[in-house]
């Protein structure tokens, strides 16, 4: 027979085990973000506009207004369709909440077997912005600087 002291106790750890479960399978937040990075690198190196455009939201703005959703996914869509190659190696992705949002700072080295763009290759300082869209962090505002 159990002691009345540890049938009490016992359903409580149950309880809080149950509580604790669903809260260890679910991935942070930051995490989230530079998994959706890590996608875009892999999706724009693929030459899969339709996958780095899942990641943007419908109001993306790109540099100030120099590209928007469209114009991003057509500069992706553009080597592919050429048959060529971009390279995309990413440096360390640094994300940082400021509130429900997260911005995400990091370097991306763009290359080309190619002759397509030879003036846009090299390494870029970005900044991006990210908010979560129904469920899942979209990017909705990215600028970024030539660095070398």
């Amino acid at each position: 027979m159990m002691a009345p002291g540890k049938t009490v106790f016992l359903p409580i750890v149950l309880l809080l085990l149950a509580l604790a479960l669903p809260a260890c399978g679910r991935t942070p937040d930051e995490a989230q973000v530079r998994a959706a990075i890590a996608s875009i690198a892999q999706a724009a190196e693929a030459g899969s506009a339709s996958d780095v455009g899942a990641l943007l939201s419908d109001d993306f703005d790109g540099n100030g207004g120099q590209l928007d959703r469209r114009g991003l996914t057509s500069m992706i869509r553009l080597p592919a369709l050429r048959g060529e190659h971009i390279g995309v190696t990413m440096g360390p992705v640094s994300v940082e909440p400021r509130g429900e949002r997260m911005v995400a700072s990091f370097t991306v080295t763009l290359t080309s077997g190619g002759k397509l763009l030879p003036d846009q290759l090299g390494v870029y300082q970005v900044e991006s912005a990210w908010r979560k869209e129904g469920g899942s962090w979209r990017c909705y505002t990215a600028s970024w600087e030539h660095s070398l």
